[in-house]
């Protein structure tokens, strides 16, 4: 088991990993929409959101040897449903190839103020 970190993605402020490889699978830890350049959300929008935290998974998978290709599981948290086929429309531009299990919920409140969180559990190349 080893732990993942990369500065092209925000870096970890509590008790945890941007992520975990293991056992042939990455684990990686929810990601907000959090520019890692600023530190602060990549916008207001669920569209801006939704693009920096697939951004942010992107690069953690990459650091680890693995790619949005080997991705098997997500889960979305929405801050509101009402967002879901903005959301969707963004997702759909970043699985084209592989379109991996999903579980989509809402939540009553995110860090930051966020609009959306996703993790995900991807397969090593």
């Amino acid at each position: 088991m080893h732990h993942i970190s990369t500065k092209d993605a925000p870096k970890a402020v509590g008790p945890y990993s941007q992520g975990i490889a293991a056992g042939g699978l990455v684990f990686v830890s929810g990601q907000l929409g959090i520019d890692p350049a600023t530190d602060e959300l990549a916008g207001a929008t669920i569209e801006s959101q939704t693009h920096q935290a697939l951004s942010n998974i992107a690069a953690i998978l990459g650091a680890s040897g693995a790619s949005l290709d080997g991705v098997v599981k997500t889960t979305v948290f929405l801050k509101d449903l009402d967002d879901f086929g903005v959301m969707n429309a963004v997702y759909a531009q970043f699985f084209e190839k592989t379109l991996p299990a999903r579980a989509t919920v809402q939540v009553s409140d995110l860090p930051k103020g966020a609009l959306v969180e996703i993790d995900c559990i991807a397969v090593m190349a």
